[in-house]
């Protein structure tokens, strides 16, 4: 029984769609948090600005501060929206909403 050939074309147009996908999804999560932080009352410029120099700060502990900061962020968020739901569920108990970030995950990446 002879097997049937692979169709590597295929294949690489599957995955170019699948990173294309990802790609966009991410984008859009950072979108999600420049809003959701507020940020997105800055300038083009000024966001760009910060943004640069955080990416270019070696400063291990202002990292380390900021990530915790982001954590809490986080963390308040969930917290939130868990009491909101709560509010939510006292009015209406059979309909239950789970919490999440806007972002879906950890945050930026």
């Amino acid at each position: 029984m002879m097997r049937k050939p692979r169709d590597f074309d295929a294949e690489l147009k599957a995955l170019e769609d699948k990173a294309k996908d990802l790609k966009t999804r991410k984008v859009q999560q950072l979108g999600e948090l420049v809003i959701a932080t507020g940020a997105d009352d800055l300038s083009a410029d000024e966001l760009a600005g910060a943004l640069v120099a955080i990416a270019e700060t070696k400063d291990a502990g202002k990292r380390e501060a900021w990530a915790k900061r982001g954590a809490a962020f986080f963390q308040g968020r969930t917290q939130r929206s868990a009491r909101a739901n709560d509010r939510d569920d006292s009015r209406n108990p059979t309909q239950r909403v789970s919490a999440q970030p806007a972002s879906g995950g950890t945050g930026a990446q």
